[in-house]
This record gives C-alpha cells, structure tokens and sequence, in this order.
C-alpha cells in the first residue's frame, strides 16, 4: 500500500469521525469554507467584470 492511499484514507477516517462525534461543529466549519470560496469567485467575478469594462456589482 503506498503513501498517497494510506493518507487519503486517514483523511476519510479523520474526516467521518468528525462528522459523527461533532456534527454541529463540522457543519459550522463546511459553512465557514463554503462563505470563504463563495467571496472568493465573487472576487474573480468583480476582477473579470472590471478588467474587461462591464463592472456592475455581484448581488
């Protein structure tokens, strides 16, 4: 079994026993980095916008 199988399941094992052992925690933290990516593509959205002339704001 190699490196990258063995830490890929460690992370599935880490990341279940989360979910299971403190559910309300980890749906707090998938909305924290869901917020973090939705602000960072309305970024990219604002920069191409404004890059190419057509900078009306992302409601």
């Amino acid at each position: 079994m190699n490196l990258k199988k063995v830490l890929v399941l460690a992370g599935v094992a880490l990341v279940l026993f989360l979910l299971i052992t403190q559910p309300e925690e980890s749906a707090s933290a998938v909305q924290t980095v869901l917020g973090w990516l939705r602000q960072g593509a309305e970024s990219i959205i604002t920069f191409i916008r404004s890059l190419f002339g057509t900078a009306a704001p992302v409601a």
